[in-house]
């Protein structure tokens, strides 16, 4: 995929332009580079992947009006991150990467914690029902719904599906944080 691909996924689940965001399990870097062209000038965006990222975000963010700060770290693991806190992002993105995470609900829990009430989080998936190599932790749509719950967000809204070159189809879902007055005890 390529980013031009990819920005045309992400306009279904991005919605504003400008603010902070991260991406969690970043790779080489191709949704980055498409959140930096929707999100626009005014925006910051931290790129963490554990290996791959910071080589290869050095390549191009040069080009990019948006600020990348690319950030070598495991996002399945507890995080510090120098300047994010708690409730400080507009939006997190996890695309193809919160599949390779056992325990999905607790990490996507502890990363929406970094979420403003009311920022988005989005998720780029495989809906699988198979585990292999590529997918260890298959996240099917009809997860999508616990998924949510257990992070604090509004339900999953799927805004895109394409037919994957892998076989099945890609999804793209959205949600919010809840307030904490909206969340069930």
């Amino acid at each position: 995929m390529n980013a031009e691909d990819a920005a045309s996924l992400l306009a279904t689940a991005v919605t504003a332009r400008g603010g902070m965001w991260a991406e969690f399990g970043a790779g080489e870097g191709t949704f980055t580079r498409a959140l930096a062209e929707l999100l626009g000038p005014d925006s910051r965006i931290y790129a963490i992947d554990r290996q791959y990222v910071a080589d290869a975000l050095t390549r191009w963010t040069e080009s990019l009006e948006s600020t990348v700060i690319a950030l070598r770290a495991d996002f399945s693991r507890p995080l510090e991150l120098h300047d994010i806190g708690p409730a400080m992002l507009d939006g997190i993105l996890l695309a193809n990467a919160l599949h390779f995470v056992r325990d999905a609900e607790v990490v996507l829990a502890r990363l929406a914690g970094a979420l403003k009430p009311g920022g988005a989080a989005v998720l780029i998936r495989y809906d699988r029902r198979a585990a292999n190599r590529w997918v260890p932790y298959p996240i099917p749509i009809s997860r999508l719904p616990a998924l949510a719950h257990a992070a604090g967000l509004t339900p999953l809204e799927i805004t895109a599906t394409r037919p994957s070159a892998y076989g099945g189809q890609l999804y793209v879902a959205r949600a919010t944080r809840l307030n904490l007055d909206e969340r069930e005890t």
